[in-house]
């Protein structure tokens, strides 16, 4: 996992309680304190012991496939004019999507803990097809982020609930960056290879915002380089039928940490929308909170039409299926490509492929499949 940071890494977060500024924390039931600290302390443990980083870099290389390739999509670039654009190929991992990253981190966690059932929430899907690859636990999907959480307080002696994005209650939101981190790095790695320096721009989607923090982190301190997290914008943001509570939203507190949410002025959660189910998320991890407070990342809105063209423009010049969750990334890189040097450098993370999302597609397009 290698989680000692580059000589360029200045972000010193989270604090010991969890903290990324005024954000994350634990917001947890009384019942969940223990199984939650048990946690804390068996990953400030294991992240250091060398037996668990070597059983994950395997795992990583022979089971879910990394590393990933790096790709320049030149047809695209030359279409749009502008900045050359790589893809980092997360979609070629095992189960299709990002998420196997982290389930496989944590489900060997569980394992070390000597936690017999795993259960998970799903929202697209990627998450929870991840967690059932996973040998260890009952492989038990829960569709939910409440009800897994509701399940883990009635089984906590024999359970681990595997979070599959940068939130819930500290330490998921440090543990998951961590175990995606992978990401970051090899494109830190495979772009100085590729292009002899560093990239000009860095866009990823945002639901929960698991994939953009793993390709964020190991470049916050290289400040030449800029960060853009890209949300669900559904019908517009002025429509109110959207899922960008950054954009969009205000400070609450939801599943257990406290960041930006969608709600009204009672604090009621409002109802979300997205054309990509990965994006549907009323919030977003902590981190995400405070690199937008702090002005190290900045985040957009993506409309479902903008994401759908997006979709369809990389299918029929790369040949290249991305996730709908993808294509929000790759619609922000399509706005901001036109108006830079044709020497500068973007790096989309194509968090996941497109197969997924047919149906959808075809519905909305009016094709029978």
């Amino acid at each position: 996992m290698h989680t000692a940071k580059t000589a360029t890494e200045t972000w010193d977060y989270p604090d010991d309680q969890g903290h990324f500024g005024p954000y994350g924390g634990r917001f947890i039931a009384e019942t969940l304190m223990g199984p939650i600290q048990e946690l804390t302390e068996a990953y400030e443990r294991l992240r250091a012991d060398p037996d668990f980083l070597a059983e994950f870099d395997r795992d990583l290389a022979h089971y879910v496939g990394r590393p990933s390739p790096l790709y320049h999509a030149e047809r695209w670039s030359r279409a749009l004019g502008g900045a050359q654009i790589y893809l980092k190929r997360e979609d070629l991992n095992h189960t299709g999507a990002h998420k196997i990253n982290n389930t496989v981190g944590q489900a060997l966690l569980a394992r070390f803990m000597g936690k017999r059932r795993v259960i998970a929430e799903t929202g697209a899907g990627q998450h929870g097809v991840a967690t059932a690859t996973v040998e260890s636990g009952s492989r038990t999907l829960k569709d939910a982020l409440n009800e897994a959480m509701r399940d883990w307080v009635t089984h906590v002696d024999d359970t681990f609930y595997i979070i599959g994005t940068v939130a819930g209650p500290h330490p998921y939101p440090a543990m998951v960056r961590d175990f995606q981190a992978v990401i970051g790095r090899e494109a830190r790695r495979q772009i100085q290879d590729q292009a002899g320096r560093l990239p000009d721009l860095l866009v990823a989607c945002v639901g929960g915002g698991s994939n953009a923090m793993g390709l964020f982190y190991p470049f916050i301190g290289d400040t030449g380089v800029r960060m853009h997290g890209v949300e669900g914008g559904g019908e517009g943001l002025a429509s109110g039928h959207h899922a960008a509570p950054l954009c969009a939203g205000r400070p609450g507190v939801l599943h257990g940490n406290r960041t930006y949410l969608m709600e009204d002025e009672d604090g009621q959660i409002i109802e979300t929308h997205s054309i990509s189910a990965g994006l549907d998320y009323p919030g977003v991890g902590p981190e995400h909170a405070w690199l937008k407070d702090t002005g190290r990342a900045e985040y957009f809105a993506v409309t479902d039409q903008e994401a759908l063209a997006a979709f369809h423009d990389l299918t029929r010049m790369e040949g290249i299926l991305p996730a709908l969750e993808s294509s929000h990334a790759l619609a922000h890189a399509a706005r901001i490509a036109p108006q830079m040097a044709p020497d500068q450098i973007i790096v989309v993370n194509l968090s996941g492929r497109g197969d997924k999302d047919i149906h959808t597609v075809a519905a909305l397009e009016g094709i029978r499949v």
